[in-house]
């Protein structure tokens, strides 16, 4: 293959930072008109990359080529006049202005001094048609849905003349539906010419849509492959640097019908809105609950009124059989619930804190971490705890009295797991637990899980990643519009039938909620 034929090169790549080195002499080629996937686990460098690629970043030492010749891309500004653009995860739209002001805004048309919109929005309209995007070039970003406004920012770098259009992560908040549509919208990218590069965690996404796939690994570029010589498996052993299994192994059959939780038509309003609406689902001990839906559809109220953050306006939420309406989070904790919460950083851990104190946050004032007449901490105890608590779930930092704030994420987590788990629950609610997590620490925390369920803790799981709720889950309640519409076993269920679910269709056209 000739010079040419790779539209992008990037040779001896080195981003050092003050404490870590990001990018390690990373070396590899993206070919013109190929959709290449860059895939690794968190801090593998992925993201550095691709910002000194876009400019963002500069190396501190190697170079890039684009088509063959040596360039210096010290701005994004840069980046796009050289046919480069990014669509970033967290994207850069002003939410008040419309989709056609958003596209052009810094690139407009212009007759005299004033923006002609007319000659932008037929030009606009062209694009769209083109790639089948289907925008509407009058309605406000804000009034949009979120596969839509990834749409606007397709359409902001195809109306710059982006040749290379890089993704980062961009089904991360995505219905299974909604991933079809991007990987339609992408493989006609590609069919028009493109070149894409596509970072993300999803290897059924990168196996589906990627000519080939580059792996990264603590800063360093494992290796590249066409994807029709790896698989899943392969892929995630060559992030991680070995074999990974997902979904927790081996599960104890369920051997009761109680209800360790049960939610009896709870509703609540917030600000005047209600955003729980007539509830009911149920939990029993030795089986996971997973509860998905689009973001937004009433998953943090639920998990709210449960642990005792909000109070339900009406209904009863049962735990082992006492209802917890109107008790505080103290109060229903010490009745048995241990909650893993999405913000880890702000409702999971007193970052100032050390690893130990952290580690009997919220259970300080139990006997056995008291003195005799329990007007003292017991720090013997405490210190006693958190050793076995590090043992026992891999912890890893320099010592257990460095502050929180300087652990990794997967390590933080472990911290809160080691935590709530050790607390002995009658139910686990975890919410969003692997979210921002590298496969390795996903695998643990996965494993964690179902050896509680299997210990016979019952388990209520709140995720928006389907993979991870087909995974986990013995059950699967289906939130929309703040209703479970649908709870089902998870059995030979398709990503499709919970997609159309959490859209709220059910099979029979129905749209009331089941027991």
């Amino acid at each position: 293959m000739s010079t040419t034929d790779n539209i992008i090169e990037l040779r001896h790549i080195t981003k050092i930072f003050p404490t870590i080195v990001a990018n390690d002499d990373i070396s590899f080629e993206i070919r013109r008109g190929e959709i290449h996937a860059i895939v690794g686990e968190n801090g593998a460098g992925k993201s550095t990359l691709m910002n000194i690629i876009y400019g963002l970043l500069q190396p501190t030492s190697g170079e890039i080529l684009l088509n063959g010749v040596p360039v210096k891309i010290d701005t994004s500004t840069k980046a796009l006049s050289l046919g480069l653009g990014m669509v970033h995860q967290h994207f850069m739209l002003v939410q008040d202005f419309t989709v056609l002001q958003n596209i052009i805004l810094g690139s407009e048309i212009r007759k005299g001094a004033v923006v002609d919109y007319e000659q932008a929005r037929q030009k606009v309209m062209e694009l769209s048609d083109t790639y089948d995007l289907r925008i509407d070039p009058d309605k406000k970003v804000k009034e949009i849905s979120v596969p839509m406004q990834q749409r606007v920012e397709i359409l902001k770098v195809l109306w710059r003349k982006a040749e290379v259009i890089i993704f980062d992560e961009p089904t991360a908040v995505l219905t299974p539906q909604e991933i079809d549509e991007f990987c339609e919208i992408a493989l006609k990218l590609k069919a028009q010419g493109k070149t894409l590069v596509f970072i993300s965690h999803k290897l059924g996404e990168v196996m589906r849509i990627s000519d080939r796939v580059t792996i990264m690994r603590l800063g360093k570029v494992v290796c590249t492959k066409e994807i029709s010589d790896t698989d899943e498996k392969d892929l995630a052993h060559l992030m991680v640097g070995r074999d990974v299994e997902l979904g927790g192994g081996h599960r104890e059959p369920i051997k009761t019908t109680e209800e360790v939780l049960s939610v009896r038509d709870v509703s609540m309003a917030v600000g005047g809105v209600k955003k729980l609406d007539g509830i009911n689902l149920s939990v029993h001990p030795g089986e996971i609950l997973g509860v998905i839906g689009i973001d937004g559809n009433g998953q943090d109220e639920l998990v709210n009124a449960i642990c005792g953050k909000a109070r339900a306006d009406s209904g009863e939420i049962l735990l082992d059989g006492k209802n917890i309406i109107g008790k505080s989070i103290k109060q229903i904790r010490d009745m048995g619930l241990s909650t893993v919460y999405e913000d880890r950083l702000k409702d999971g851990l007193v970052l100032k804190y050390s690893v130990r104190d952290n580690l009997i946050l919220g259970y300080q004032d139990r006997p056995q971490f008291l003195c005799k007449w329990k007007a003292f901490l017991n720090q013997k105890a405490i210190s006693e705890n958190a050793q076995k608590q590090q043992a026992d779930f891999d912890i890893r930092c320099g010592s257990l009295d460095v502050p929180a704030r300087t652990l990794s994420g997967g390590n933080q987590q472990k911290i809160i797991l080691a935590r709530e788990v050790s607390a002995g629950p009658r139910l686990l609610m975890v919410v969003q637990p692997t979210r921002g997590l590298d496969m390795g620490a996903i695998e643990f925390v996965h494993d964690k899980v179902v050896e509680q369920r299997n210990a016979g803790c019952g388990v209520l799981l709140f995720s928006l990643e389907l993979d991870e709720i087909l995974q986990l889950s013995d059950r699967i309640a289906v939130i929309h519009n703040g209703s479970i519409i649908k709870t089902l076993p998870n059995k030979n269920v398709t990503k499709q039938q919970i997609g159309r679910y959490m859209l709220g269709v059910l099979d029979d056209g129905a749209q009331e909620a089941e027991a």
